[in-house]
């Protein structure tokens, strides 16, 4: 199991990453990413709705009232232009980041 420190500046990532494929609304994007991960990782609503509302704030995410299949109202979320652009940089940051962090493990050069 990956803890939520270890994966908290990633969160936004996979966010919108989901919502490339469409929107969705919140429980519908924990079981996603729950699922993805092979139940390495379970995302806490609070940490997910904090997600999402942030990246609202910064023009990433749009929302909008809608009703689940079940006929229950739902807030259904959808990345924005500036999300895509935003996910470009977080994807290019993550790939850094591996890099980097994978030098360690493999042993960096004493």
């Amino acid at each position: 199991m990956i803890g939520a420190d270890a994966i908290r500046g990633y969160v936004d990532l996979m966010v919108l990453s989901l919502l490339r494929s469409g929107p969705s609304y919140a429980y519908e994007l924990a079981q996603r990413i729950t699922a993805i991960s092979g139940d390495d990782y379970a995302i806490k609503q609070t940490t997910l709705y904090s997600a999402v509302k942030r990246l609202e704030a910064i023009e990433c995410v749009s929302s909008s009232p809608g009703v689940s299949p079940s006929g229950k109202p739902r807030t259904y979320y959808s990345i924005t232009a500036e999300g895509l652009a935003h996910l470009a940089l977080k994807i290019e940051e993550w790939g850094y980041t591996k890099t980097v962090v994978d030098r360690f493990i493999e042993g960096a050069p004493q």
